[in-house]
């Protein structure tokens, strides 16, 4: 299925559902945030997939932008697309991953631009199975076992 073409948008859990009302900026709508209303001890991550130009889109510079906080939990802009019609109007991302919230800005263009992705959520928990501590130490003993890297002897004779 080609995401560019599906009639529904948003971003999928992981359970595959999807999240109104989506993702697509257009000169309408340039601006879209993405944040996570539940507290709670699970990570949120928001894996974008793909940008992409629908149908409607003229054959100019669509520049979509990203904001987000850093380590500093500043906030800052960063443009991931300049999509064209005729030369770039899709862009694979790859499972970029984005921690909500998130928000973004079609800086400039008038799309209609159209962003797929997952939110992924781990839970974290604090209990360990004997089995992956077991799995552990094999993977220690393993790494014990492994003869470090000597380096090479040099050869006699003249230079």
């Amino acid at each position: 299925v080609d995401p560019c073409s599906a009639p529904a948008l948003g971003f999928l859990s992981g359970g595959g559902d999807y999240f109104p009302p989506g993702c697509e900026l257009s000169g309408h709508t340039r601006s879209f945030t993405f944040k996570v209303e539940e507290e709670d001890d699970a990570e949120h991550v928001l894996a974008l997939t793909i940008l992409c130009l629908t149908e409607g889109a003229k054959d100019e510079c669509n520049v979509v932008e990203v904001v987000a906080r850093n380590h500093d939990h500043q906030e800052i802009a960063v443009p991931v697309a300049n999509l064209k019609l005729s030369c770039q109007p899709m862009l694979s991302l790859h499972d970029f991953q984005l921690q909500p919230p998130v928000t973004f800005r079609l800086k400039s263009g008038s799309g209609p631009v159209r962003i797929t992705g997952r939110h992924q959520i781990v839970t974290m928990s604090n209990d360990v199975s004997e089995e992956e501590s077991e799995e552990q130490e094999d993977s220690d003993e393993e790494e014990a076992e492994l003869c470090p890297i000597l380096p090479a002897k040099k050869q006699g004779g003249s230079p």
